[in-house]
Formats: C-alpha cells, sequence, structure tokens
C-alpha cells in the first residue's frame, strides 16, 4: 500500500482493478490541514491519462506487475509472434497491444514484456536502438550542413528524420519514445 506522497513519477499504483503508472506529481502542503497530492495516471492496458487528487491519509494499492524478457520472431499481419526464451513457448499478440513498438521491432530482437494478472499490458523497449538505414536520398553537394535534415527508411521499415550526411547502409542510434534520430554509429 502506499501514501499519496509515496507516488512519485513512474510508481506503478493499482486503482479499481486497473494498473497505473504515475506521469506527473505535484504536492500541496495546507498548513494544519495536511497536504493534496496531484497525479496524472496513465492506464497500462488502454493508454488513457486520468487526472487524480489524494488526501492526507489515503491509502493507494501497489500494482502487481511483472517483466519478462521475451524474443521477437516475426509478424504476420496483424498478429505479432514472441518466444520466451526459458521454455522456448511461442505466443502470439495482437496489434493494440504491441501499438507503436512495431515500429522498433526486428526479427531475433530481444525485449521486455509487462503483465498484469497473467496477461500482457505492454511492450517495454530499450530507451535507444541501433537500426540500418535502409534507404535515403543522396545528399545535393553543397547542401551539407548539420541542420538540413532528410527521410531515411531504417530496416524495420519506419521512417525518421536525419541529418545530411547520413547515407544508406549507415547504423543509427532512435531514440524509441519519440521515434528521433540521436547519432550515427562510430
Amino acid at each position: 500500500m502506499y501514501q499519496p506522497t509515496d507516488l512519485k513519477k513512474g510508481t506503478i499504483c493499482q486503482i479499481d482493478g486497473k494498473p497505473y503508472r504515475v506521469v506527473e506529481y505535484g504536492q500541496k502542503v495546507m498548513g494544519r490541514g495536511g497536504s493534496i497530492v496531484n497525479v496524472k495516471l496513465k492506464n497500462l492496458i488502454d493508454g488513457s491519462v486520468i487526472p487524480k487528487t489524494f488526501k492526507g491519509q489515503e491509502k493507494i494499492e501497489s500494482a502487481e506487475v511483472t517483466n519478462k524478457t521475451v524474443q521477437y520472431l516475426y509478424r504476420d499481419g496483424e498478429t505479432f509472434y514472441f518466444m520466451d526464451p526459458e521454455n522456448f513457448e511461442q505466443f502470439e499478440l495482437g496489434a493494440a497491444i504491441v501499438d507503436s513498438a512495431a515500429d522498433f521491432l526486428k526479427e531475433g530482437d530481444s525485449l521486455s514484456l509487462q503483465f498484469f494478472d497473467g496477461r500482457v499490458i505492454n511492450v517495454e523497449l530499450p530507451k535507444n536502438l541501433y537500426l540500418e538505414v535502409t534507404y535515403t536520398e543522396d545528399v545535393v553537394k553543397g547542401d551539407t550542413t548539420s541542420s538540413v535534415l532528410k527521410d531515411a527508411t531504417l530496416e524495420t521499415g519506419l521512417v525518421i528524420k536525419v541529418p545530411a550526411f547520413i547515407k544508406q547502409g549507415d547504423i543509427v542510434n532512435v531514440d524509441t519514445t519519440t521515434g528521433e534520430y540521436r547519432e550515427r554509429k562510430k
């Protein structure tokens, strides 16, 4: 059980039987009246974000969310196939659960799945991934300043903006939360 002041950013709690992650936290001290904690909570099942206010000594239930490392195998339409590397058991997830992580999945990659009450609620990617550029336009001579951006298609099919000096075959570091170019692999 959590106190309202324990709900720091990133904390996972359970409200009305659903798991939530704290995405924003604010506390107001009211003199002798105690304190009020205002948070924004992201539902880990459907992705909705709700504001919530807790007062004084309210109790908030902790959520039992577990992580498991799996290997991504392949995609067949709207179905994604994974394998548990410990027992080699294969299972599938729908596109609704995989969501935006689909843009970064490469066959054979290891990633983490979050489970709540025995079912997958989230695909957890690393913060940064290295992906190969499979197609990009050649740079125009004289147009090589670092502020010029161009489209590049990555090996997963994702199209991102990259600096003009990036060529086909380069390996680039991509931020998985924003989908933005970070750097070229040296």
